[in-house]
């Protein structure tokens, strides 16, 4: 078939995907399209629910069955016909947080390369202490099936010995530290945690390790034991504190009160000391949650064996042009194509070929990460430190590097966590992906990717039940000439840019925070104030080390602090002015399953249930409000157990999920839905959404101020039953906050991580109001911000920079949004420039 005649777009019809309304829209292939709208429109409904569901159903279907059962699979989207489509890869929005295993080499697979080069092209020493030169003879020993295999000879000594394979390399495997098992650090116990509050009992909770699960009856064992638990911890004698940090396993036979005044006697309670108590809680639990909780008990420390570097020290003594293995991972990314001509000039000529074809591996791997800006990075680098921006890129440079022809590639916000600098080499990337002969779909608010794209897509008007159409299609210069585009007066700068006033006075007139790094990650002697009853930005380059100071710092000094720790060593100063809360909210889903809903997330459904509990036809029936809960058995339907839908697995097929069809979704059993209040069942209640409900409540109800709350969120269009871990980032943001825009918040802090994530130009001005509200009751809020909208409101910014890694980690500028924007060492400035320049011409 002539290229001419091939399909130029794909076609779908009739598509009701979440809140489409039946679209009908053509996607043009092999072109950079961006689909805008604003949060909650249904954008990513058309993007991941429609386009990458049938590509990557329809590739998984071409596939044997046997295939198919090892992959999870997507399941046919709610659409009539899709025409034309290719295989589509997905990026989403949120990469999934690595591992403590994890480092930048393996995620990105460069480690594994590095790890071949080491074992065939590396210089052993043998057992003698002869470090034996590298030859072609060690990569032929490796490839050898029998018990010779690895084995060579020390041309020195004549000593047989086993040399490195690339897996005697891997610190998951059998290169692992046996101190630290492959970590590169250790833990032990900080005894400055185990005690809580020294000013309360220990009956009221003054011992942290016996609020553990399965130990609250430890206070009455140490009372046996001889503790006095109603006196102040600070007020115990030294051999009362000895019993309760170090005092012998003991049995004990202990009387144990409970709430209805009943006594339960036990003759063998075994006393654990705090920190038995943690130990064994550690050693037996499962729960990554307990985990999780568990660690705030320990003080983790390089391990003294490896140093860190996770490897069992004797593979540091093969070498490849002079260094180890681990001061090749030391390396930024950017110097790894000079030591690749170090590593030819060093090895013989008959080891050129294999050099080369190795080497070219780990180049082709590095490039498209040089590419995205990731120069700064080092393959050592633990991946769970990395910012969003960074873990998507590492994402989007897996991908690159297949170099594919003929895909679907369907990103989800790739432009989080990402400089205004950087999205220029994001865009160079798209065009790339183009230029190779895919389909490029990018779901994004940033304007400079929208710009930037072939053809636009907008989805709208409105959110939830008030979007779901497409509004307006087009290349960006018709979208400039279009009245319908919600998304051009941020294109042309005709749009509004200050949607609040910054203040005018000193900006550290009510006081400030002041903070102190000592050393951490990039960051060395950064001190730094915020200003208090402020919105405050901190911005910069993409790993400069924004993260590092204010979520490993100022807000690891904050939990410090209120739970009567000493500092992390890294802070060597730290003043938290008059603020005794701290409040951290991201963009992560809300709730882990579909039974979290706006409802219970929120105080409606406790007011809800009770409100029910108390109509008569309930009381009459004997219900109270836990029947008035589909989580409970006396209330849920008995076929999906309160879910409303029901999961089938359809052997080779993917699992189909259906609507219940006992109580069509509406989770509640029958007898339950019999009670009515104003003639609706509490079903009928929780399928409207907060702009219909408010009607039902009085505005001085606890439920009508939430509602009315949610509402000024705009927020409005989300249905009370409906799932929380579907809303997009800025949807989930918006919901924590609900529980605190009700009361002052004096003195409160709010830290932002990425506040912009799913928003539309149009949902940041409704943030920014959102935020005015929380600054008019008093609180400080601080975001980590990349969006120069957000930054051109600000009252006061601080950038960090002048790049990222090691180049980055000092405070560039400082001061009011248009003094920075002014300042040439900030590399950020450049571009808040051109924003205020764009809007005031």
């Amino acid at each position: 078939m002539p290229y001419s005649s091939q399909p130029t777009q794909i076609e779908v019809v009739g598509g009701n995907v979440n809140n489409l309304k039946n679209i009908s829209v053509n996607v043009p292939l092999h072109q950079f399209v961006a689909i805008s709208g604003l949060s909650g429109s249904g954008k990513s409904s058309l993007a991941m629910g429609i386009l990458y569901s049938e590509g990557a159903r329809r590739y998984l279907d071409s596939l044997a069955t046997y295939t198919r059962r090892r992959i999870s699979q997507v399941g046919r989207a709610d659409v009539k016909e899709v025409r034309h489509i290719p295989s589509a890869l997905a990026l989403r929005q949120r990469p999934t947080v690595p591992g403590a295993r994890s480092t930048v080499g393996t995620m990105t697979e460069i480690f594994n390369v590095l790890r071949l080069i080491y074992s065939r092209l590396g210089s052993p020493k043998c057992p003698n202490g002869h470090q034996v030169p590298p030859t072609i003879k060690i990569a032929e020993a490796m490839d050898k099936q029998d018990e010779t295999m690895g084995v060579i000879t020390c041309p020195t000594c004549g000593v047989k010995f086993h040399a490195f394979s690339a897996e005697d390399f891997a610190f998951n495997s059998d290169g692992a530290c046996q101190n630290c098992q492959g970590l590169g650090i250790t833990k032990q116990i900080d005894p400055d945690t185990l005690i809580g509050d020294e000013t309360k009992t220990i009956r009221n909770g003054a011992v942290a390790a016996w609020r553990t699960p399965g130990r609250n009856f430890m206070p009455i064992v140490a009372q046996a034991a001889g503790v006095r638990i109603d006196v102040p911890y600070n007020q115990l004698t030294d051999k009362e504190r000895e019993m309760v940090l170090h005092g012998k396993q003991k049995h004990f036979a202990i009387d144990i009160p409970s709430k209805n005044g009943r006594v339960f006697h036990m003759n063998n309670a075994l006393y654990e000391n705090a920190y038995n108590a943690i130990e064994d809680s550690m050693r037996t639990t499962k729960s990554e949650i307990a985990l999780k909780r568990l660690n705030r008990f320990y003080r983790f420390f390089t391990c003294p064996v490896c140093h860190g570097t996770r490897l069992n020290p004797d593979r540091l003594n093969q070498l490849v042009a002079g260094k180890n293995i681990a001061e090749a991972s030391q390396m930024p990314l950017s110097d790894l194509p000079a030591f690749v001509n170090k590593i030819k000039a060093w090895l013989p000529d008959n080891m050129q070929d294999l050099a080369r074809n190795l080497t070219n591996e780990l180049l082709n791997q590095v490039q498209p990460l040089l590419d995205l800006g990731l120069d700064y990075l080092t393959m050592d680098r633990a991946g769970a430190s990395l910012s969003t921006g960074e873990l998507q890129r590492i994402q989007l440079g897996r991908t690159l590097r297949t170099q594919t022809t003929g895909v679907l590639y369907v990103l989800d916000e790739p432009s989080v966590g990402l400089h205004p600098d950087n999205v220029s080499g994001l865009i160079k990337i798209f065009h790339q992906l183009i230029d190779q002969g895919n389909s490029l779909v990018v779901v994004d608010h940033e304007t400079a990717i929208i710009d930037a794209a072939d053809w636009i897509i907008e989805i709208g008007p409105g959110s939830g039940v008030n979007g779901g159409t497409i509004i307006d299609q087009g290349t960006p210069k018709q979208i400039y000439h279009s009245r319908h585009s919600l998304i051009r007066p941020f294109l042309t700068g005709e749009g509004e840019l200050m949607t609040r006033t910054p203040v005018k006075e000193d900006g550290f007139a009510k006081g400030s925070v002041k903070l102190t790094i000592a050393h951490r990650f990039n960051l060395n002697n950064v001190a730094v104030a915020f200003p208090v009853n402020r919105l405050i930005a901190v911005t910069g380059f993409s790993g400069a080390g924004k993260t590092t100071l204010v979520l490993d710092g100022l807000l690891a000094a904050f939990k410090a602090k209120f739970q009567h720790r000493s500092l992390p060593s890294y802070i060597s100063q730290f003043d938290p002015a008059k603020l005794k809360h701290v409040v951290s909210v991201d963009a992560t889903p809300v709730g882990k399953n579909a039974r979290s809903t706006v409802a219970t997330y929120t105080n409606i459904m406790d007011h809800l249930r009770k409100l029910y509990a108390d109509l008569p036809q309930a009381k009459q029936a004997g219900y109270t409000s836990s029947y008035f809960s589909y989580n409970n058995k006396q209330g849920a339907c008995p076929t999906c157990g309160g879910t409303g839908e029901i999961s089938l697995d359809i052997q080779y097929l993917p699992d189909m999920v259906e609507t219940c069809p006992t109580c069509h979704g509406r989770r509640f059993n029958q007898n339950i839905l019999k009670v009515k209040w104003h003639g609706m069942t509490i079903a009928d209640v929780l399928d409207k959404d907060v702009d219909h409900a408010i009607e039902l409540f009085p505005a001085d109800s606890s439920v009508g101020q939430t509602l009315q709350v949610l509402k000024q969120m705009g927020l409005g269009y989300l249905h009370l039953g409906e799932a929380t871990p579907s809303l997009s980032g800025g949807e989930a943001q918006r919901l924590k906050l609900t529980s605190h825009m009700k009361r002052r918040q004096t003195d409160t802090l709010f830290i932002f991580d990425e506040p912009t994530v799913g928003l539309h130009p149009l949902d940041v001005r409704v943030l920014l109001k959102v935020f005015s509200q929380l600054i008019d009751q008093g609180a400080t809020v601080l975001m980590i911000t990349h969006d120069l909208d957000l930054m051109a409101n600000a009252d006061y910014m601080i950038d960090m920079g002048p790049r990222g890694g090691e180049q980055g980690g000092q405070i560039v500028a400082k001061g009011r949004p248009k003094e920075v924007a002014e300042q040439s060492r900030s590399l950020t400035a450049r571009y808040l420039r051109a924003h205020f320049e764009r809007y005031e011409k």
